[in-house]
């Protein structure tokens, strides 16, 4: 039984919320049709996206689809109880730290007890207050975002990591990542607030282009090639870069010694190999496409090949690594 009360607004939800920018995810469990009707209306204009199972099976089912922001789970249900399914979901390890808010209409210490015994978070009374529900959803969804953001920072702070909005902002960075990004550009003594020009273009292209997976930014500067990658996104518009440098000097000294090429043509070679069009070779050696398009035509004689495909094999053969 749900408790209606319209003359009390119910909490915004948190704005912290799922990766991508979605909106906080609630599961509810409960056998009663009429119950998760009510409950689903009440989130729903809270403005919360919903999901539903009238039974723990349905709810173990719909975890191993997808995972919610918290789980509202009605204690005492016909065959699997609220109690075995909060058990066997904290089993995974995807869902441990999941927030459990149990629903019951009993108050005796040992059904509370039990709740918390088998990883739960909270309880609400039966009837349910639909003001109450909300506040303790937006409370500990708040605190388990914070909890998940406090743990990627731990985790990143020994990498060059940082984590940047859509547009560019620097919200955080590692003091190894301020050192990779003064090799973009000069900065200032003080920390950098904002991604150099070309990261945060390609920032705002990726998520643009729908955030497509193994998508990376290269940069060369001098003999050392930049990479930089999303991994992760641990609040709404918020994105984790990883940042990494590799030296392509003893690369580019192998095709050198092995090719009759100058070390501009080198250049192209190595970044043909990588896979790389003639426009971005041309935006990371800082060059026009048609002058990368020189390049290949003498290396193409040079190397007695007629295709990109060959020149990359030739590559191959030499064991210069990517």
């Amino acid at each position: 039984m749900i408790e209606t009360s319209p003359r009390v607004a119910a909490p915004a939800p948190p704005s912290s919320t799922a990766p991508g920018g979605e909106r906080p995810i609630v599961l509810i469990v409960d056998d009663t049709p009429e119950n998760l009707a009510l409950l689903s209306d009440t989130l729903q204009a809270a403005g919360y996206l919903v999901l539903v199972a009238p039974s723990g099976e349905a709810a173990l089912k719909s975890l191993a689809r997808a995972t919610p922001d918290v789980v509202l789970m009605d204690a005492m249900m016909p065959g699997m109880d609220g109690f075995e399914t909060c058990r066997r979901l904290k089993l995974d390890e995807r869902l441990a730290s999941l927030p459990v808010i149990f629903m019951t209409a009993l108050t005796e210490s040992e059904h509370v007890i039990q709740g918390f015994r088998v990883g739960g978070i909270d309880y609400v009374t039966k009837p349910v207050k639909p003001a109450e529900i909300c506040a303790r959803i937006a409370a500990h969804v708040q605190r388990a975002r914070a909890q998940q953001y406090a743990s990627a920072l731990l985790d990143l702070e020994q990498r060059a990591a940082l984590i940047a909005t859509g547009d560019g902002r620097i919200r955080w960075l590692s003091s190894k990542a301020a050192r990779v990004l003064a090799q973009y550009a000069p900065v200032p003594d003080t920390l950098p607030t904002q991604l150099p020009d070309a990261l945060a273009q390609w920032l705002a292209n990726w998520i643009g282009n729908g955030r497509p997976e193994h998508a990376v930014f290269e940069k060369r500067i001098g003999t050392a090639r930049h990479v930089a990658r999303v991994t992760s996104s641990p609040a709404r518009g918020e994105w984790v870069v990883i940042l990494e440098t590799f030296d392509d000097a003893e690369r580019l000294k192998a095709l050198s010694a092995q090719f009759p090429i100058t070390a501009r043509e080198a250049e192209v070679l190595l970044w043909m190999a990588r896979g790389k069009t003639n426009r971005d070779i041309g935006d990371i050696l800082g060059i026009s496409p048609r002058t990368v398009n020189k390049h290949l035509e003498h290396l193409f004689v040079k190397l007695h090949v007629e295709t990109r495909s060959a020149a990359t094999a030739l590559v191959a053969k030499v064991g210069v690594p990517h």
